[in-house]
């Protein structure tokens, strides 16, 4: 019994040693990082070849940084998680090598969600493997909305109606403010899709690198004086730059909310009301677009042996699997990444059953396919962001009477910010 024994963990030794080892670098934390860490266990227990080893390495900023900073050190993992504003970041870096040249001949990319693919795909090949895609939401609490005296199976779908449901609210005290929003500067990027306006020259960084924002010309100072009015109004609660705002909606300090889809699984777990959802507001008079695809991809990073670099293709085909992908959805909120997976999802009933996951397929699948809503390239987006979260701040902060005159001199001050992180980009990484 004990040669047998002793056979055994040899054996096993052997086959441990056997397997190829990758490594992954992630931003996910809280529920979502049980969901990656479920998603790695189940692959690595799938097969005896691959064993993938997940690491939690900050925010989506500092994962980027750190990944890029590693690559130049010979330190950096096989795969990282990267968001939307480190597209062009990505694509500069000389780190990566573009996940369709690890792909088999014939592996459907077409069966990728559109919108997603359009983001990723440069020349019409994809560059990263979908992951976490999201985009952005307006939650709703139904009980303020009924204690307020409005039709909670009506929410405002215009910016006129934001604000007069807003100062409804307020005024009957069923909430201290009417809306918050998650991610300002993302939510700002959305406008400019959702109504078919550019964000920045030369198609939004698609036809040629981005050399200047456009979002301080009309269109951008007309969303800012909206917000403005709103904040005057105590309609608009300003709730951080990332997720903290949902911490003032599940507590009823306001009652609507601006967010990713990715917090419909918690918002719905934690809230203790009945939570509705709907398309992003509008001001009708401007062209319909399409709200613009959030979150992140994985990105294969070059440098490492063959053998992983096949482990990693893999380990990204699994992922990618609709079982699989119909999971990640399910305890996440983010959008699967496949029309198979969608398939599958709507033949299960789980869009009937949850109609809150619904209202992303529907706003993102339902618009307009054009440029202007295919998603901003911009150098350095991560510090242009930034520097858009700052205007918004200072816009809401703003008790003046001349919006106008002021959402003009914040935004061009932004403006000016965000074209000399441009030229500096440019200036490194060439047109």
């Amino acid at each position: 019994m004990k040669r047998f024994l002793v056979v055994l963990v040899v054996l096993l030794s052997v086959i441990s040693l056997s397997k190829t080892t990758i490594t992954f670098w992630h931003a996910m934390s809280g529920r979502n990082l049980a969901a990656v860490d479920n998603i790695v266990k189940a692959f690595n227990e799938s097969q005896n070849e691959v064993e993938v080893v997940a690491q939690f390495t900050g925010s989506y900023a500092e994962t980027l940084t750190k990944a890029i900073a590693a690559y130049r050190t010979g330190t950096h993992p096989n795969i990282v998680q990267v968001y939307e504003v480190g597209l062009q970041t990505m694509l500069d870096s000389g780190a990566i090598l573009p996940v369709y040249q690890l792909a088999e001949p014939g592996f459907d990319w077409g069966d990728v969600v559109k919108p997603i693919l359009n983001y990723y795909a440069v020349d019409g090949q994809l560059y990263s493997m979908p992951f976490n895609s999201s985009t952005a939401i307006l939650y709703y609490n139904k009980d303020i909305f009924e204690a307020a005296g409005l039709d909670p199976s009506k929410p405002p779908s215009t910016f006129n109606e934001i604000l007069e449901y807003g100062k409804k609210i307020v005024a009957s005290g069923a909430s201290q403010g009417g809306i918050s929003f998650g991610w300002p500067a993302w939510v700002f990027e959305q406008m400019h899709a959702t109504h078919a306006q550019f964000y920045a020259n030369n198609e939004n960084g698609r036809k040629a690198k981005a050399s200047e924002v456009l979002f301080n010309a009309a269109f951008g100072q007309r969303v800012f004086v909206e917000w403005m009015k709103w904040a005057q109004e105590k309609v608009f609660v300003y709730g951080g730059r990332e997720y903290s705002a949902n911490t003032a909606f599940l507590t009823g300090q306001v009652a609507m909310l601006i967010q990713s889809t990715s917090s419909v699984g918690s918002i719905q777990a934690t809230a203790s009301f009945r939570v509705g959802t709907s398309f992003l507001p509008r001001l009708p008079e401007y062209p319909r677009g399409n709200s613009v695809i959030g979150g992140a991809t994985i990105w294969v990073l070059k440098g490492k042996p063959e053998a992983e670099n096949k482990a990693v293709w893999e380990f990204l085909k699994y992922v990618m699997r609709p079982d699989v992908s119909k999971q990640w959805h399910q305890s996440t909120g983010y959008f699967p990444s496949s029309n198979t997976t969608v398939k599958l999802l709507m033949d299960e009933g789980w869009f009937a059953d949850q109609p809150n996951h619904l209202t992303a397929f529907l706003q993102i699948l339902s618009g307009a396919d054009i440029p202007p809503a295919q998603g901003v390239r911009l150098g350095n987006f991560v510090a242009i962001r930034d520097v858009v979260d700052s205007a918004v701040e200072k816009a809401v902060q703003y008790r003046g009477t001349d919006y106008e005159k002021e959402a003009k001199r914040i935004l061009d001050e932004a403006a000016k910010e965000a074209n000399n992180i441009l030229k500096e980009y440019i200036q490194l990484y060439g047109k």
